[in-house]
C-alpha cells in the first residue's frame, strides 16, 4: 500500500496552469500544494490570488500555502484563502530564499522559537480550518527544528512535512536523512518526508525505513518524471503512452499561457522554464536547442525534434 503523495509547491513552476494541466493527464498526487501567498509592499500580489482561485483549480486537491513573519500579516493571509473557500491551508517555514529569510519569513524564522510562537498564535482563532506546516531541518543547524517541535506540537497544527535541507543549503548538497530520522522519532504529529525523491524507488525506501509516515511530498522528481505518482502507486496505465502524455502536457500548459501572458516574450521565456526539469533523460543538445530558441517558430521545431527522439528511444 502506498503512501499518499503530494506535489511541493515550487515558485515559478506549479502555478494553477500547470497544475490543471497535470492533472488532466497524469494520476497518484493526493494534493498540489500551491506556491506561497504573501503580502508585498502592504498588499497581496494579485497573482498570487489569481493563482489560488477557486475557478482556476476546478475539479483539483488544492491547499493553499501562506508566508508570513508576523501574527496580523498571517491572519490577513489566512483569511483571504479562507474566503476563497478553501478549509485546509499551510504554513511555509522553509522557503530558503535570503530575500525572505533575512526577513524571517520561511526557513529564517526557523532560529527564533518566540518568533514562531507569536507567529502561530493566531491559527487558534480559525477552529473550522485546518492547518499543517511546511518546514526545514532548521536555517544553520538540524536542532532547530528538534527545539521547535514541542511548540508545533501544541499549535493546532495537524501535520508537519520536513525537507531535509538547512535553509542556508538552499537546494544544494545532499539531503540529511539522519537528522530527519531523529525528528521522525521524536515528532508525534503525522510527518511527510520530502527532499531528493526523484525515482519510484526513492519513494518506496523512504516509505520503508519511515513507516509511520503520513506521506511523500515530491517537487523536483515530478517536474522531472510527470508520471512518478501514479507509478509510484503501482497504476498499471503508467507506463502507456509516457511521452505521448508529457507531449500534451506540454501543449496545454503552451496554449493557457498564451491566453493569459502578454506577448511572444513573456510566453517563451515561460515555456524554457516547463523544461529546465523535465525529462532528464532526453537529449542535452536537443534541450538546449529549446533553451536558446529566440522565438515560437523556432520553439516549436526544437520541442518537435526533442519530443521525435524520445519516441523513437522508447
Amino acid at each position: 500500500m502506498s503512501l499518499p503523495v503530494y506535489f511541493a509547491p515550487l515558485q515559478g513552476y506549479t502555478d494553477s496552469v500547470y497544475r490543471r494541466a497535470h492533472a488532466s493527464l497524469f494520476g497518484g498526487v493526493a494534493a498540489y500544494y500551491t506556491p506561497f501567498v504573501r503580502i508585498e509592499k502592504g498588499d497581496f500580489r494579485r497573482k498570487d490570488l489569481r493563482d489560488i482561485a477557486p475557478e482556476n483549480n476546478v475539479g483539483i486537491a488544492v491547499v493553499p500555502q501562506a508566508i508570513a513573519s508576523d501574527p496580523n500579516e498571517l491572519r490577513r493571509i489566512v483569511d483571504a484563502i479562507a474566503g476563497c473557500g478553501y478549509r485546509r491551508i499551510d504554513i511555509n517555514l522553509g522557503c530558503p530564499f535570503p530575500l525572505l529569510a533575512r526577513r524571517h519569513k520561511g526557513a529564517g524564522i526557523l532560529p527564533f522559537p518566540d518568533e514562531v510562537e507569536r507567529l502561530l498564535n493566531p491559527l487558534k482563532e480559525y477552529p473550522d480550518l485546518i492547518f499543517s506546516i511546511k518546514m526545514r531541518l532548521g536555517w544553520e543547524s538540524a536542532e532547530e527544528s528538534l527545539r521547535l517541535l514541542p511548540l508545533l506540537e501544541s499549535a493546532p497544527v495537524q501535520q508537519i512535512t520536513l525537507h531535509t535541507r538547512l535553509g542556508r543549503q538552499q537546494y544544494k548538497g545532499e539531503p540529511d536523512r539522519e537528522a530527519f530520522a531523529r525528528f521522525y522519532e521524536a515528532c508525534h504529529l503525522p510527518l511527510v518526508y520530502n527532499g531528493d525523491l526523484v525515482t519510484v524507488d526513492d519513494l518506496v525506501a523512504i516509505e520503508h525505513r519511515f513507516p509511520r509516515l503520513a506521506g511523500l511530498m515530491v517537487g523536483r522528481g515530478l517536474l522531472a518524471t510527470p508520471w512518478l505518482a501514479e507509478a509510484y502507486a503501482g497504476d498499471d496505465t503508467a507506463a502507456g503512452n509516457l511521452y505521448g502524455r508529457v507531449a500534451l502536457l506540454h501543449e496545454r500548459v503552451s496554449e493557457a499561457y498564451k491566453a493569459v501572458l502578454q506577448g511572444e516574450h513573456q510566453w517563451l521565456s515561460r515555456m524554457k522554464t516547463f523544461w529546465e526539469y523535465l525529462l532528464p533523460e532526453a537529449d542535452r543538445r536537443l534541450k538546449k536547442s529549446v533553451s536558446k530558441s529566440h522565438n515560437e517558430r523556432e520553439y516549436g521545431e526544437a520541442v518537435r525534434a526533442l519530443f521525435l527522439s524520445m519516441k523513437e528511444n522508447v
